[in-house]
């Protein structure tokens, strides 16, 4: 973290994430569910959405139906960040099935050449244009064959299609395969760990209704401040927070502190001194160069996040 000016924050104006009172939380939360087996992406997320009477709500990443795992819904506000999680990478676990005998040692091989930048065209039942798209494979691991059956774990740049890849993969070898089983086990900084069940949303919202009790709904429903965990981020005093939220970019003079990783041209997280997520935006320099300039703008603002008049207008 590169310091620009040491900055105390009024607590009379907005609210640790972890802190907010329930009503504010449920405008500015995100759901890491479990997606179960059968259901479409949008029926899961449009089931949350009447659940908790949300005006709006969003996820992150299709899952076709036969695919569980990781679903993150954000709603009613925290919509603003979907467009964010949805270019973070992916990992999967999965069950590959091939059509014919293959060695160890040339299936190996074979997945190995997989790992990297690949290029691949979409499947027929996709939602996107079917030409070649460059794509990066992270990694693509054999975690244990049992007869034609290989357990895999794989992560991935957005946008990869496993279905897809499981195919290319068969069809290098010379035998085919196919995906025969596949679960998602993270979206960007969402992990198996925070997932929740359908069933356990729905006792913690009923519980809540009855009783004015939000213990058990802020141990399922997540500060959108999560989201954006794994961005780069800007902290800014509070005497600049409103501007921003009125439409302003941010100028240099605003910021209070930077982390070193924020690089010029790259998406980051504006966010209040008490980690309150304010805005997203492009940054016009480098932190360093953030924590020294005098003039200048540092972010050019994407989405603003937080309502306005929160904090104090200064201007």
């Amino acid at each position: 973290m590169l310091i620009r000016d040491i900055e105390e924050t009024n607590w009379k104006y907005g609210f640790d994430p972890w802190h907010r009172p329930v009503e504010e939380l449920l405008e500015f939360g995100i759901i890491n569910v479990d997606k179960p087996k059968g259901p479409t992406s949008h029926q899961v997320t449009s089931w949350v959405k009447h659940m908790l009477g949300a005006r709006k709500a969003g996820h992150s990443g299709t899952l076709d139906p036969k695919v569980t795992g990781v679903l993150p819904i954000a709603i009613n506000s925290a919509t603003k960040v979907v467009q964010a999680l949805l270019k973070s990478g992916k990992e999967y676990v999965g069950v590959m099935h091939l059509h014919g005998d293959v060695p160890l040692h040339e299936l190996k091989e074979i997945v190995g050449q997989f790992e990297g930048e690949i290029l691949q065209v979409p499947p027929v039942k996709s939602s996107v244009k079917r030409r070649a798209r460059k794509r990066r494979v992270y990694y693509f691991k054999i975690l244990e064959v049992n007869g034609r059956d290989v357990l895999f774990r794989t992560a991935v740049q957005a946008g990869t299609y496993i279905r897809k890849l499981c195919h290319d993969i068969g069809v290098a070898l010379g035998i085919g395969a196919h995906m025969r089983e596949l679960r998602r086990t993270r979206a960007g900084p969402f992990t198996e760990r925070t997932c929740v069940k359908l069933h356990e949303l729905k006792e913690a919202w009923e519980y809540y209704r009855e009783t004015g009790n939000d213990e058990l709904l802020r141990k399922v429903i997540r500060p959108v401040e999560d989201a954006v965990a794994l961005l780069p981020k800007v902290y800014i005093k509070d005497s600049a927070v409103n501007s921003i939220c009125y439409g302003a970019n941010l100028g240099v003079g605003g910021v209070s502190k930077v982390e070193e990783n924020v690089k010029q041209g790259e998406l980051v997280a504006v966010m209040s001194l008490k980690g309150e997520l304010v805005a997203l935006g492009i940054a016009l320099m480098d932190a360093d160069e953030m924590a020294k300039l005098w003039e200048g703008e540092a972010v050019d603002i994407e989405r603003v996040i937080m309502k306005k008049d929160v904090y104090p207008k200064t201007w």
